[in-house]
């Protein structure tokens, strides 16, 4: 058996080798972002308009709500809420105050999370709840605040999903932010007001403002009285847009549509 010594040894050339595995990780992800930007064109900035991030933010505490599920990932989604459907009478309740109260801005789409998928097959499972290397801190999670605004949300995606695409919370919300930043959206004002709007429109708006998406790789989500709820955006391993499954593709073409402008 190799002495105490030897040990020490194995030990840190493992935890050197984990070291070079990440730092890989993180520049293959920064290397296929950066080409995918490169083919989109200058990115825009996304919908928080005058966003005011609070001086001070905690860190909630998140207990996961389901098994441990830790796969080898296929490709991702990028979730987009709409802003003023989700803050409908939800103005003054105190978790949702930053996003809906307007003292810290208004916002039109934010980010819900960027999520993993693991595809055998036909078959999909969203890994989930994985073990983390480092723990979220409350300057990160400020940093994020106009992207997704609320801290218990970020808190939560980080936890239940970027756990599963990396060990570092700092890598996954830079790839979300990567992702958001490369998005242009159509004008919603106006979208809102078309005649016989369906959820084929608001693909064929979106997909028309974002050189490298197609109608194929947008998600439309529609409440049961037909207002835009989500939008979910579907990319390859390598974060190219990729076609929407049938699970993730949501409304159909030809389904009717309506968007809330807020008040």
């Amino acid at each position: 058996m190799p002495g105490n010594g030897s040990l020490e040894r194995i030990r840190r050339t493992m935890a050197h080798l984990r070291r070079i595995r990440l730092r890989r990780l993180a520049a293959n992800l920064a290397a296929s972002l950066t080409a995918v930007l490169a083919a989109w064109g200058q990115p825009a900035l996304a919908q928080a308009y005058q966003c005011r991030m609070p001086a001070q933010v905690a860190v909630p505490l998140t207990v996961p709500d389901g098994p441990v599920r830790q796969l080898p990932v296929s490709g991702y989604t990028l979730a987009l809420s709409w802003s003023p459907e989700f803050c409908k009478d939800r103005e003054l309740r105190g978790g949702n105050r930053m996003q809906c109260s307007g003292a810290n801005g208004r916002f039109g789409f934010v980010v819900h999370g960027l999520w993993p998928e693991s595809r055998r097959g036909s078959s999909a499972t969203w890994p989930q709840w994985c073990q983390a290397g480092s723990a979220l801190t409350p300057a990160e999670t400020r940093r994020n605040l106009c992207m997704i605004p609320s801290s218990s949300l970020i808190a939560r995606q980080w936890a239940k999903h970027g756990s599963c695409m990396t060990r570092r919370p700092e890598t996954y919300f830079k790839v979300t932010r990567i992702l958001w930043d490369s998005l242009r959206f159509p004008d919603m004002d106006r979208l809102s007001r078309q005649p016989g709007l369906t959820a084929g429109d608001i693909r064929s708006a979106i997909a028309s403002a974002n050189s490298g998406i197609e109608p194929g790789n947008i998600d439309i989500e529609l409440d049961r009285n037909g207002w835009l709820e989500v939008v979910r955006i579907c990319y390859g391993k390598r974060f190219r847009p990729a076609v929407c499954d049938r699970r993730r593709y949501g409304a159909g073409e030809k389904a009717a549509a309506k968007i809330w402008r807020g008040l």
